[in-house]
């Protein structure tokens, strides 16, 4: 059987006084690296926000490009939801895309679903004038 000797009151408030030091150490943590994490955490939701937008931004100018080209003759005047053929639009949060066409300028826009996800895309260009049928001249 071992007998362990009664603590005397200095080693109890050696004990005490240690406890106290953590937890005031712990609590001055707390109140330093809160702050940061919700900084951190800010941060990342920010730069979410801004990849979405810089892949919605390469999306719609590549659909522009391919809609000036002459693909816009295949949507009638007015609103349209439009298709994306990009394997990117994949790394998009929820949302829609829209084209517009009116009788002298197409409008893409890119709008997401909820907000915080990079906000709307918007390009609009001048219409290109349909082409001459063949064996007329322009006025």
């Amino acid at each position: 059987m071992v007998i362990r000797p009664v603590p005397s009151a200095a080693s109890r408030r050696r004990r005490g006084s240690l406890s106290i030091d953590l937890t005031v150490a712990m609590g001055l943590l707390v109140a330093a690296v809160l702050p940061l994490s919700v900084s951190f955490l800010r941060d990342a939701r920010a730069l979410r926000g801004q990849y979405h937008r810089a892949v919605a931004l390469e999306i719609v100018d590549g659909e522009m490009e391919t809609l000036a080209a002459g693909e816009w003759r295949a949507f009638p005047a007015g609103q349209h939801p439009y298709p994306v053929k990009a394997g990117a639009a994949a790394n998009l949060p929820p949302g829609t895309f829209t084209l517009t066409v009116t009788s002298n300028r197409l409008r893409l826009v890119w709008q997401p679903a909820d907000r915080g996800q990079g906000g709307p895309v918007v390009r609009e260009i001048l219409r290109p004038p349909r082409p001459a049928p063949a064996g007329t001249s322009p006025p």
